[in-house]
């Protein structure tokens, strides 16, 4: 069994390929392989004219980030100790997954990792998707270090460390490949966004642990699929966030959740409503009325024999939108 494979994700991504994959492929120790979604530009075509040797999983229609990863690590299944998971829009560094495979083969409790994730657009700064290290606050709302709603730090190495995390970001992240057949993979139900956090969640009710290693770094380029703007992904956040919790919580529990969140959201409609953003006041909406019509879908994911009913998370916030909008308290480091 080979101890690493890198896998990156790929739709229609010629120009996110030429620009950062040759840091990929120059600068990795480890196996490259690219999992096809189906893509009708030239993407696979790039690949093969230019790194003949990378191997490519072609699949027969775009199965989104959680489907595509499903099916195409299924091809892989007990090849390889463990799995990156890439975007093809992050630039990699030297020895970034050396550091990574070594330190979590050191501490074999944890079942995923990611690395530092900073801008590629600016390499100063923290990027919006995992930054240094990803948490989830009392009411299920995730949020880093680094990067708090949309208040991004700059790197001053204050995040050079090692820790645990309550999730690892699906720009880049390590995890077990064995963990993560046994868990059934990725929900395919939630297609993108947030279904690494629901892994993870999943990966702490089953005993692991979830890593941030600051000794390792990439830089990511974010909205290659969708802007952090777009009603879709407004959409997608909204009605996955409830399916991780119908599914993760008890019915008590989820029932409160699912009120607060009601509530806190329908302002938020309402507010997008007077400033003219009606396209995410109506993304919101449609993100519950999904939920309602597809929740009887979900699978649970949960191992039967698990002990664990109370997942202690390493978070510093109770409700991180009352720290941030109330409190003025920004970065992590006030909280």
């Amino acid at each position: 069994m080979k101890p690493c494979a890198i896998v990156i994700l790929n739709f229609n991504g010629e120009k996110m390929l030429k620009t950062f994959f040759p840091s990929v492929f120059s600068l990795s120790k480890y196996e490259v392989i690219v999992i096809d979604n189906a893509s009708t530009d030239s993407s696979v075509d790039f690949l093969e004219k230019n790194y003949p040797q990378v191997r490519i999983i072609r699949l027969t229609e775009n199965f989104g980030y959680a489907g595509g990863y499903n099916w195409g690590l299924e091809q892989l299944r007990d090849q390889h100790e463990y799995y990156i998971l890439l975007n093809s829009d992050v630039e990699v560094t030297e020895d970034w997954d050396k550091d990574l495979i070594s330190w979590i083969r050191q501490n074999p409790e944890y079942s995923a990792i990611q690395p530092k994730i900073l801008s590629w657009q600016d390499k100063t700064k923290f990027d919006y998707a995992g930054a240094g290290g990803g948490f989830l606050d009392s009411f299920g709302y995730p949020y880093c270090r680094g990067r708090i709603w949309d208040t991004i730090e700059t790197d001053l190495g204050q995040y050079d460390d090692a820790i645990q995390v309550d999730w690892a970001s699906g720009a880049c992240f390590v995890v077990n490949a064995h963990h993560f057949h046994q868990l059934g993979g990725f929900d395919a139900h939630f297609f993108a966004h947030m279904e690494e956090i629901d892994l993870c969640w999943r990966m702490r009710r089953s005993g692991w642990k979830i890593g941030y290693l600051g000794k390792a770094s990439v830089f990511h380029l974010g909205g290659a699929t969708l802007d952090r703007s777009s009603p879709r992904k407004l959409h997608l956040n909204i009605r996955n966030s409830l399916y991780m919790l119908y599914k993760l919580e008890s019915p008590v529990k989820f029932l409160f959740l699912f009120l607060f969140k009601a509530i806190l959201e329908t302002a938020a409609i309402f507010s997008y409503l007077l400033i003219g953003k009606k396209d995410l006041a109506k993304a919101i909406l449609s993100g519950y009325v999904d939920f309602f019509k597809t929740r009887k879908l979900i699978e649970k994911f949960i191992p039967e024999d698990s002990a664990i009913t109370s997942i202690p998370s390493q978070s510093k916030s109770g409700f991180i939108f009352w720290n941030y909008y109330m409190l003025g308290r920004k970065i992590y480091s006030d909280l």
